[in-house]
């Protein structure tokens, strides 16, 4: 097999070892049909159970298979980053390894980018989870995110999408931001489309995310935006939030002083005291909160240290 390959699957693995023999059988079967040089990596994110012995016996018998174990669970971003990084393909697609997603939608997405397209994000139109526990948190975050970052698409969680592999290229992922790979690609002028694709229920295991997985990808969205709009420019945002602030304390400080010395009133008010300290403390929060990723990404990026550690690699140069 060259050096260079068409397609890189990329498939984060957490406590899935009933599912993975099932997802082999499935990829060995759709794959070769597409007459692509392919390969299919498969991260072990610090499983506890068996799934680093499936993936191993798998690599073994197919070279196709290949295997990253990672030292310590990281998330699933972070495993979704090593991926990338070792990928070779051109075309690269993430899928979930519970079995929720189908390989049967490979091809429909291949067949998308192949249109012209950078990013093709799958949509789970018949979605097979929970409602109150998963779809309807997930309607939520979908609706919000796509009014945010002006983006019509349906399902931004869904982690089954194909992406050419130049698109991820600069991106360094963090926090939950694998779900947000569509909207940095759209900020940086990405072609992007939706297709439909299965999904079918959780056949084993319990699931890894609960409701506060959609605040985590709110605020990562909110962190995403100003990267990308104002990491340049920071003076803007603070700058705009000092104009505002430094505007509501004169307008209070002359509101006081017309009380006092026409009105004959107190000098001294609780109302001062309470919105004061309000709003600088949710801005400081805020600041140091956007601060925190500035610095974080900059200590990663200028060292080129990527955010995870390998222990082993299977067919992998």
């Amino acid at each position: 097999m060259s050096n260079k390959l068409d397609l890189s699957v990329v498939i984060p693995v957490y406590n899935e070892e009933e599912d993975l023999k099932i997802l082999y059988d499935k990829l060995a079967g759709i794959l070769p049909s597409l007459k692509m040089e392919y390969e299919v990596i498969f991260v072990n994110d610090g499983s506890v159970d068996k799934s680093w012995n499936v993936i191993s016996e798998v690599a073994k018998k197919d070279k196709n298979m290949k295997g990253i174990n990672l030292r310590r669970n990281c998330g699933q971003t972070i495993a979704i980053a090593a991926g990338v990084d070792c990928a070779k393909g051109d075309i690269i697609i993430t899928m979930d390894a519970d079995l929720q997603n189908s390989p049967n939608d490979i091809p429909k997405l291949i067949k998308k980018i192949n249109e012209g397209y950078d990013v093709v994000s799958g949509w789970r139109k018949n979605r097979r989870d929970p409602f109150i526990t998963k779809r309807l948190p997930s309607l939520i975050a979908n609706k919000i995110i796509s009014k945010l970052a002006n983006i019509p698409i349906h399902d931004l969680g869904c982690t089954l999408k194909a992406y050419r592999k130049e698109v991820l290229s600069d991106l360094k992922l963090y926090g939950e931001m694998h779900r947000l790979l569509a909207v940095y690609a759209a900020w940086m002028g990405a072609k992007m489309a939706e297709v439909e694709v299965e999904h079918s229920p959780r056949i084993h295991g319990q699931t890894k995310y609960g409701l506060s997985r959609t605040f985590k990808v709110i605020l990562d969205l909110i962190t995403a935006n100003f990267l990308i709009r104002y990491a340049t420019k920071p003076i803007y945002v603070f700058g705009f939030i000092g104009i505002f602030l430094f505007l509501i304390g004169f307008l209070v400080s002359v509101f006081v002083l017309i009380r006092a010395l026409l009105l004959h009133g107190a000098w001294v008010s609780p109302m001062i005291f309470i919105m004061t300290i309000c709003i600088i403390t949710g801005v400081q929060f805020i600041l140091m909160g956007l601060l925190s990723e500035i610095s974080i990404r900059t200590y990663h990026e200028s060292q080129d240290k990527a955010p995870y550690v390998i222990l082993t690699k299977l067919n992998i140069d």
